[in-house]
């Protein structure tokens, strides 16, 4: 078995973990699409401070407006979480740290001066779209 024993419970699981895409997300695909189709201009996974290791999904460096698509799994999304039966232990601690550094990373860009913007993979793109666009308009 491989070094990543600590988490794979199996070599399916395995499989399917890595097959997670970080970045261009379907939802982060949608919601760019829409954006894009209504006029606005955007960059991808850019740091809106490069002193912060932390990069967001869509960033509006003029507005200083970064958005963020958040995965339920990943992220602990309080409506859709499922907690896997397998390793559970290392899952909760997996995203109990994803939670806390989520937190971390808004904090850190609103003291920055940035505005944060971070929604659910699950809330409909249209209305996802309507807050960003309400944020770039204030």
């Amino acid at each position: 078995m491989s070094d990543d024993a600590s988490w794979a419970s199996t070599p399916g699981v395995r499989r399917s973990m890595r097959a997670n895409r970080g970045r261009d997300t379907s939802p982060e695909l949608a919601i760019r699409r829409e954006l894009h189709r209504r006029g606005r201009r955007y960059f991808v996974n850019r740091r809106p401070v490069p002193t912060i290791r932390r990069t967001s999904d869509i960033l509006f460096p003029r507005k200083k407006v970064a958005v963020l698509i958040d995965g339920c799994f990943w992220h602990g999304c309080p409506l859709h979480q499922t907690w896997p039966k397998t390793n559970s232990e290392f899952w909760l601690s997996k995203i109990e740290t994803n939670i806390a550094r989520d937190t971390e990373t808004t904090r850190l860009w609103e003291e920055a001066g940035w505005g944060v913007l971070r929604f659910w993979e699950h809330q409909p793109v249209d209305e996802v779209v309507a807050e960003i666009e309400a944020r770039l308009s204030e």
